[in-house]
C-alpha cells in the first residue's frame, strides 16, 4: 500500500483548491464523422475539443489536436501541423495515442514517416477498420475496431476501443476503454515506451536543463540553449507526491501535468483504473513533453528487480481503461478532488 501523501506548503499553495469542478454544468457533446475523410470531430458546447484521425498516412489512430476549454491547444503541433516554437524531436509523438514498443518483437510505438523503408519490417501498424458507433448528448461516444499488424499485413491483435467525451465550462474528460484480443499468441515484453501516450504543447513542458531544438514560423529548426526556454511552464505531480522529473518510473493512481497558458492554469491528468493490468501504473512522464502511462514496463522502471512480460494466448484478451482530464482555471485542480475523481472512475 502506498503511504499517505504530505505535500509541502508551497506545493499546496501552487496547486490550490478547485472544489467546484465536479459541480460544473455539463455541456452538450457532438460527434461528427467527416464524409470523405478518415476523421471524426468532437465538439463540446460549440467548441471543437478534438478530432479522431485514422488516415493510412499515420501508423496509428490518434486524437489530435486536444483543446483546453478556452480553445487553447494543449498538444504539440509537430509533425501534422507545426507551429512556431514546436519541438521537433520524436516524430511518432502525435496528439494522444495508444500502442506499445514491443509486441512479439514488433515496435508499434516508434513507427513514423521518419523510419527508413528498409527498417520498416521491424515496426507495427494499427489500422482502423471501422467506426462502430458515434453518438452525442450529455456524453459523446466514439467506438472503433482496429488491427495491430506487421508490414506483411499479418495480424497480431484485434482492438476494440470506446471513448466517452464529456465537458463543462472549465473542464474536459475522456474515458477510454480498449480491449486487445490476441489473434495469435502474443508477448508484450517489458519496455519503457507504452502505452497511453500524450505529447503536450511546448508551454506544458518542464523548463529544460539541456539544449533543445525548436521550429520557427518558417519551418527552420533552431537550438535553444539550456536555461533559455522562456515558454515552458510545466510540472508533474502524482497521487503519491512525486513531482517534476522525479515522477518518471514511479507508480501512482494518477499523474497530473500542469502549467500556464495565458493567464490561466491548465492541467492534464491521467487516471489509472484499478482493474487495469499491473495497477497502479508506472508513469513514463518526461519533462520534454511526453506524458505516458505504461503498466507493462516494470522491468525497466524497477531496474530489473521485477517484471511483468504480459502474455496472451490466441483468443485471450486484456482490457485497459483510462480517464484523461483537461482542466483550466485560475488555480489548478486539487489533489483532493483528483482523488475523488479517481475513486469515482474506479467504480
Amino acid at each position: 500500500m502506498f503511504h499517505t501523501i504530505r505535500y509541502t506548503a508551497m506545493l499546496a499553495f501552487t496547486l490550490g483548491c478547485f472544489s467546484a469542478a465536479i459541480a460544473q454544468k455539463q455541456e452538450k457533446v457532438r460527434v461528427e464523422k467527416a464524409e470523405n475523410e478518415n476523421s471524426v470531430s468532437i465538439y463540446i458546447g460549440e467548441k471543437l475539443f478534438t478530432r479522431f484521425l485514422y488516415p493510412d498516412s499515420l501508423e496509428k489512430p490518434v486524437l489530435y489536436p486536444l483543446h483546453a476549454p478556452s480553445g487553447a491547444v494543449v498538444t504539440r503541433g509537430y509533425p501534422l501541423n507545426s507551429t512556431p516554437g514546436d519541438p521537433t524531436d520524436h516524430p511518432h509523438h502525435v496528439g494522444v495515442w495508444f500502442n506499445y514498443e514491443n509486441v512479439n518483437g514488433l515496435d508499434f510505438w516508434n513507427n513514423s514517416f521518419a523510419i527508413p523503408e528498409n527498417k520498416k519490417y521491424l515496426y507495427g501498424w494499427i489500422k482502423t477498420d471501422s467506426i462502430t458507433k458515434t453518438s452525442g448528448g450529455s456524453k459523446g461516444i466514439l467506438a472503433y475496431r482496429a488491427r495491430w499488424i506487421n508490414k506483411q499485413q499479418e495480424q497480431l491483435l484485434e482492438e476494440s476501443t470506446t471513448m466517452e467525451f464529456s465537458g463543462a465550462a472549465r473542464q474536459r474528460i475522456i474515458d477510454r476503454t480498449t480491449v486487445l484480443k490476441a489473434v495469435q499468441d502474443v508477448l508484450f515484453k517489458d519496455v519503457k515506451d507504452g502505452m497511453l501516450g500524450i505529447r503536450v504543447a511546448h508551454t506544458l513542458q518542464i523548463p529544460s536543463k539541456e539544449d533543445q531544438k525548436f521550429m520557427d514560423d518558417k519551418g527552420i529548426v533552431t537550438v535553444v540553449k539550456a536555461g533559455s526556454d522562456t515558454i515552458a511552464t510545466g510540472n508533474y505531480i502524482t497521487s503519491e507526491g512525486a513531482s517534476g522529473n522525479k515522477a518518471w518510473s514511479t507508480r501512482a493512481r494518477w499523474c497530473m501535468l500542469y502549467g500556464k497558458i495565458g493567464s490561466d492554469s491548465v492541467s492534464i491528468t491521467v487516471i489509472d483504473h484499478p482493474r487495469n493490468p499491473n495497477y497502479p501504473t508506472f508513469w513514463h512522464a518526461r519533462g520534454y513533453g511526453l506524458f505516458a502511462a505504461n503498466p507493462l514496463g516494470e522491468s525497466v522502471f524497477t531496474n530489473g528487480k521485477s517484471s511483468k512480460n504480459l502474455r496472451l494466448k490466441k483468443g485471450e484478451s486484456v482490457t485497459f481503461r483510462y480517464r484523461i482530464i483537461i482542466d483550466e482555471n485560475r488555480k489548478v485542480i486539487s489533489p483532493k478532488e483528483l482523488n475523488a475523481m479517481a475513486d469515482a472512475f474506479g467504480k
